[in-house]
């Protein structure tokens, strides 16, 4: 959650990893910074719930294993750790030697997108993510209207399918799709915030 929380001072891994035994709150790490996760909305915490609960529905027919935010993601060819709001695993989990509270084979992902983190999670942590080999499903999951995006991975090349209410999007780590409807079922949104008003430039008084 780097995208809105403010970096703490220079901190090697394994102080990172000291300062998470120590402390109740999670962290994000990369190249030296650690970043406190901030909490966030209900609406957020109801949405990442319902995400997990569904997976779990597909994934017991096909031997995977669903995380909540609790589980911690390693990637290891950019050296980021961080908590996303749901994870799977398919197949025996595999942990960075490092840290083996750390998972770094996750087939599929989950964020639910916030106004303060939306553009790093689209962003810089998908480029992060796409460098782990077992993932197949990025899932992005929206607070101000009924809408699952997942960005499936397809040989060398990423696709994104889009659903709304009404829809399922399908994945391509399982067999099945997330229905939106039982996603966002009994959810109150959030509404999106205002845009600011464009700058009016000043009225100029014609010449005499």
């Amino acid at each position: 959650m780097a995208g809105e929380a403010a970096a703490l001072p220079w901190t090697s891994y394994e102080d990172y990893l000291a300062l998470e035994r120590a402390t109740d709150q999670r962290h994000e790490w990369l190249d030296g910074q650690a970043y406190a996760m901030a909490g966030g909305t209900l609406t957020h915490a109801e949405l990442a719930a319902a995400v997990a609960a569904e997976l779990r529905s597909l994934a017991l027919t096909c031997g995977c294993k669903v995380y909540n935010s609790d589980a911690k993601v390693r990637v290891l060819a950019t050296k980021l750790a961080t908590y996303p709001d749901a994870s799977m695993v398919c197949g025996p989990v595999a942990t960075d030697p490092a840290d083996r509270h750390a998972m770094t084979n996750p087939a599929l992902l989950v964020e639910v997108l916030s106004d303060t983190t939306e553009a790093y999670d689209r962003g810089d942590k998908a480029a992060h993510y796409r460098h782990l080999p077992s993932l197949k499903d990025y899932v992005l999951v929206s607070q101000h209207t009924r809408r699952i995006e997942v960005y499936s991975r397809e040989g060398d090349h990423w696709t994104l399918r889009v659903a709304e209410a009404g829809g399922a999007v399908p994945l391509t780590a399982l067999e099945g799709a997330l229905s939106v409807d039982r996603v966002y079922q009994g959810v109150e949104l959030t509404e999106a915030p205002t845009p600011p008003a464009p700058e009016r430039s000043a009225r100029r008084t014609p010449a005499a």
